[in-house]
């Protein structure tokens, strides 16, 4: 991509604005129009929210949105919205022993009312906080409880495929952990014995970033730095590792980028969270200096990555391993085209890589990194990425959600996707809206644990 030096957060203002403007008719459109009887809304079909059942991953992204549109706006008729969904609906989230998303659903909702609470934007209420409170620390020890064992002593979060599995996503669920331990819990096993939910998050982070991120050393005859892999497949009987493998993208071998931008989220985040902890604290895990070497080493290897294969705009195609790439002679020197004839964009990889970028430029104190958060946030904020269409659900087009199962709609004879929305590209893409409407105006920098 081109990293636009020229940007400011101040220069993306209206911009950010007229998203918030848009998004406001989004929500209130698929609030008015979506049954809670019809599952967990997905991604649009001719501009409509569908469901589509897998896992139900996306539903604290819908009521979520809610919840930063108040954020980014005031509007208390968004703040009650994503509340009352929150304690109606999102029980089963915090409870879900058989998924790895609780970070997704639950600190999205839950997480996101305890901060507005303690930032002091909504009024203090002792039983109020203390229910957001059970619902994180509840959330966090149960995605700690899905704990696979690895052969060097450490182990992960193992995805819905089983313990086998180990995805790149999971990284940014390591929300929910880190949110409980601040809060003061442990997961309680076999004969009361305590569990670190920090200990478990560290371990995690080690095994995605040893097993899920390249680095270009040898690893094997495809590794290229700053790659991922979507799965890590381990034979559970000994914890060894035995091969990458891919869900949703092209092959083992190639990147998905939706993969990609979560493992450059997830990082640069829980970088800035480990500022938060005491020497102390981490101690007993690897100490500080190993533990901030070894997710600062993925940060910067996974967005270097995207920054050398993302188009000049800063949008990605789904795959950079997709076949159809082949026919798209000079494709990371031009704009990002999702009319093109061989092969999609996905918007929301880039929705998701944006903050990314940002929080870890922020983070070292590095502008190119700051400046290629602001160039993504540029491009996706405008056309032909953010939806202006009152009759289209989405806010943010162009999304991809699983292109080997072909589950996107193709609208020409091309068979190639365009013109969706995903509610997970939505929702990041308002959440980096709403971190920069925050550096813009001076108020207090967005986190997830306040």
């Amino acid at each position: 991509m081109k990293i636009n030096s020229t940007l400011t957060a101040h220069s993306l203002e209206k911009k950010i604005q007229h998203l918030f403007e848009l998004s406001a008719q989004k929500i209130h459109s698929l609030e008015a129009g979506w049954s809670p009887a019809q599952g967990s809304p997905v991604f649009t079909v001719e501009g409509r929210y569908t469901s589509r059942g897998w896992t139900e991953w996306t539903q604290g992204f819908q009521f979520g949105a809610a919840i930063l549109q108040f954020d980014a706006t005031g509007e208390s008729v968004a703040l009650e919205a994503g509340r009352k969904a929150t304690v109606a609906l999102m029980a089963p989230h915090v409870s879900h022993v058989g998924v790895h998303d609780h970070g997704f659903n639950n600190v999205s909702t839950y997480g996101n009312l305890l901060r507005l609470m303690n930032e002091g934007r909504i009024p203090a209420d002792p039983w109020e906080k203390s229910f957001y409170e059970l619902a994180l620390k509840c959330s966090g020890a149960v995605q700690a409880a899905r704990w696979s064992r690895t052969a060097n002593g450490g182990g992960y979060i193992y995805s819905f495929n089983g313990p086998h599995s180990l995805f790149v996503d999971t990284i940014r669920s390591l929300r929910a952990l880190a949110v409980g331990h601040r809060l003061g819990h442990v997961l309680m096993g076999e004969n009361d014995r305590k569990i670190s939910l920090l200990g478990r998050l560290v371990d995690h982070a080690r095994a995605t970033a040893q097993y899920s991120v390249y680095y270009g050393e040898g690893r094997d005859h495809y590794d290229l730095r700053g790659r991922t892999a979507h799965e890590s497949v381990f034979n559970v009987n000994d914890g060894n590792y035995r091969c990458p493998n891919s869900q949703q993208g092209y092959a083992a071998f190639s990147t998905w980028t939706r993969g990609l931008a979560w493992a450059m989220c997830g990082f640069a985040e829980e970088l800035e969270f480990l500022q938060t902890l005491a020497d102390e604290e981490l101690a007993p895990f690897g100490g500080r200096t190993a533990i901030e070497a070894m997710m600062r080493k993925a940060a910067e290897a996974t967005c270097d990555f995207y920054i050398a294969y993302t188009p000049v705009d800063g949008i990605p195609y789904w795959d950079t391993g997709a076949p159809g790439l082949s026919k798209m002679e000079g494709w990371t020197e031009r704009a990002s085209d999702p009319f093109n004839p061989h092969e999609p964009v996905d918007s929301s990889a880039a929705a998701i890589g944006a903050q990314g970028l940002l929080r870890l430029g922020r983070y070292l104190g590095n502008g190119s990194y700051w400046q290629a958060g602001l160039t993504v946030c540029d491009s996706l904020f405008d056309t032909p990425y953010l939806s202006t269409d009152p009759e289209h659900q989405g806010l943010i087009l162009h999304s991809v959600y699983h292109r080997p199962n072909g589950w996107d709609r193709m609208p020409g004879g091309d068979g190639v996707p365009r013109g969706e929305s995903s509610m997970w590209g939505d929702y990041h893409a308002r959440e980096a809206a709403l971190y920069l409407q925050r550096e813009i105006a001076g108020k207090p920098y967005l986190t997830f644990w306040s």
